[in-house]
């Protein structure tokens, strides 16, 4: 019996953490399936969010919008995705709140049609929308800028992973949305092309969105998630092959088509008056379309508390 409470003694002993150690904050983050949301894979695959002492697991859906929705009453603790989800999402749950700016996207959105060769030419014409996400946003810019009556279109539900499909299958005649579908679209779909860049129409981003509640009983898990976010943003930009190689892999995404994705993008995490200037756009849109359930509190919206801390020089922000 001695021997045996020995061994038992001598087990519980190995495993118990080693003398300082502390055990690793647990957080559950969620986006889509993309390069532009790179800085979550890589914060991952390589290492940062475990050597800055979190326990991380990802869940990815149709699009790093939808997951916003999962941040309402700390679901998971941290999403990535574009403007408009996050704005709709604060108004549910003033935890919501945007801590940084991942990445500027200039020639990731777009329209692709098939047998159509103009946006003109679409007039009465079923046009594939993921509503609540960057494919809404882009569609409300195209609206605005290129002065198009919304009534000419037929608009149809379709999230981003089911376009090339509906297109396909002739359920739309054209999309709005982000890479890798418009490429994929032009691939596999005969008769398909892009007819609509971001150029000249708006240049979208996509933002860092944290629960407030847990960051604020969790002040030092949601530094380190901060920090690891920028190391992983700085390991994209100065090692782009390998991060290439990764983002692939936890993608299952072509090596060489997502090495030419990521060359669309501008990886930066950073809140300036651009990052929230996008913002003020999409709630203005949303107040036209009556779906902005009170005004924006930004004082509220706006957490650069965290950034600041990490690296003070990324925030330069003048909130409306």
């Amino acid at each position: 019996m001695k021997r045996v409470f020995t061994a038992l003694f001598a087990a519980a002993l190995l495993a118990l953490p080693a003398s300082g150690a502390t055990a690793a904050t647990k957080m559950t983050i969620a986006t889509g399936v993309d390069p532009s949301f790179s800085a979550f894979y890589i914060a991952k695959t390589a290492g940062f969010f475990e050597k800055n002492g979190l326990d991380v697991q990802i869940n990815t859906g149709p699009s790093g919008s939808a997951m916003v929705a999962f941040v309402i009453q700390n679901q998971v603790q941290a999403a990535f995705g574009a403007e408009q989800a996050g704005v709709q999402n604060f108004n549910i749950d003033n935890n919501v709140v945007v801590v940084a700016e991942g990445a500027l996207m200039t020639h990731w959105y777009g329209m692709v049609a098939r047998n159509v060769e103009s946006v003109a030419a679409l007039k009465g014409k079923k046009i594939g929308v993921a509503r609540g996400s960057g494919s809404e946003v882009f569609w409300l810019a195209m609206v605005e800028k290129l002065k198009l009556n919304p009534k000419d279109y037929t608009i149809v539900q379709v999230e981003a992973p089911e376009m090339v499909a509906a297109l396909e299958r002739g359920n739309i005649d054209a999309f709005t949305s982000w890479e890798p579908w418009l490429t994929r679209a032009v691939m596999a779909v005969p008769n398909s092309k892009i007819i609509q860049t971001a150029q000249g129409i708006m240049s979208p981003r996509v933002y860092v969105y944290l629960n407030k509640g847990w960051a604020d009983k969790n002040p030092e898990a949601a530094v380190a998630f901060v920090r690891s976010l920028d190391q992983a943003t700085k390991f994209i930009n100065s090692n782009r092959e390998e991060a290439a190689t990764q983002v692939s892999t936890f993608l299952k995404l072509d090596k060489a088509l997502t090495t030419t994705l990521m060359t669309k993008l501008t990886y930066d995490l950073r809140l300036d008056n651009g990052s929230v200037e996008n913002f003020v756009i999409v709630a203005d849109q949303l107040k036209t379309l009556g779906k902005l359930a009170k005004p924006m509190d930004w004082q509220k919206f706006v957490y650069p508390d965290l950034l600041k801390k990490v690296s003070p020089e990324k925030v330069d922000v003048k909130l409306p």
